[in-house]
């Protein structure tokens, strides 16, 4: 089959959502070391690394407008271009929430350390994977891989409620941890909002795939994942 000059244009423009995702991966796994490793350095990185992210996001806007208007898709190809359009604002919240984190981290790296940390960088592992896995769907056209993904959002919610459950504790039982607790709880919740993000961009996959909007259906997703 021989490639189109359109052909050429989509896979330069899977490959820009490409690097800004593993961008914001990065920076959102660096975030979580921040935390972890208590290295307010690491959260400034975080901090200032976010204009990469934001410049990045407005060069995938250009090249799809460049695209739309020198190629005119349709149909597939167009759904292909729109739903790219859609996943680069996703990616753009995520460094949101990265940095987010990181400005936590620096608040934590003051203080004395609250708790030894289990569930928080299970929840990171899980929601970075979750939007890798999520591109990934983006990049092969893969529904039901994305369908996949989109099930495992409750995994991310249930350590959410995890973590809220043990940080109420410690606050219930001694003030003086409150502002670390909700330092803490702000990283567990910029975290579960990745994994909406992750859920989001899977949702457009589906719609790119099979041509349906599954947004606010996800007991129905679940059941076919």
């Amino acid at each position: 089959m021989v490639e189109r000059p359109l052909d050429h244009e989509l896979g330069e423009l899977k490959k820009l959502v490409l690097t800004m995702a593993g961008e914001v991966e990065r920076q959102l796994m660096l975030a979580i070391r921040a935390v972890v490793e208590r290295k307010a350095e690491l959260g400034e990185q975080v901090i200032a690394a976010d204009e990469v992210i934001d410049r990045r996001e407005i060069e995938v806007d250009r090249q799809i407008v460049e695209l739309i208007v020198r190629e005119k898709p349709l149909a597939g190809d167009l759904r292909l271009v729109m739903t790219a359009g859609k996943i680069a604002p996703d990616l753009e919240r995520i460094a949101d929430h990265a940095v987010n984190i990181a400005r936590q981290a620096i608040v934590l790296a003051r203080v004395p350390p609250l708790k030894p940390f289990v569930t928080i960088p299970m929840m990171a592992s899980e929601a970075a994977a979750m939007v890798r896995d999520a591109i990934g769907a983006f990049v092969h056209a893969d529904a039901q891989h994305a369908r996949n993904v989109i099930a495992r959002d409750d995994n991310v919610d249930a350590m959410h409620e995890q973590v809220f459950r043990e940080l109420l504790t410690y606050m219930m039982e001694d003030a003086k941890t409150i502002p670390r607790a909700l330092a803490l709880l702000l990283v567990s919740e910029s975290l579960e909002r990745v994994a909406d993000q992750a859920t989001n961009i899977c949702e457009q996959v589906v719609y790119l795939v099979e041509a349906e909007d599954i947004r606010h259906r996800h007991g129905e997703v679940e059941k076919q994942a």
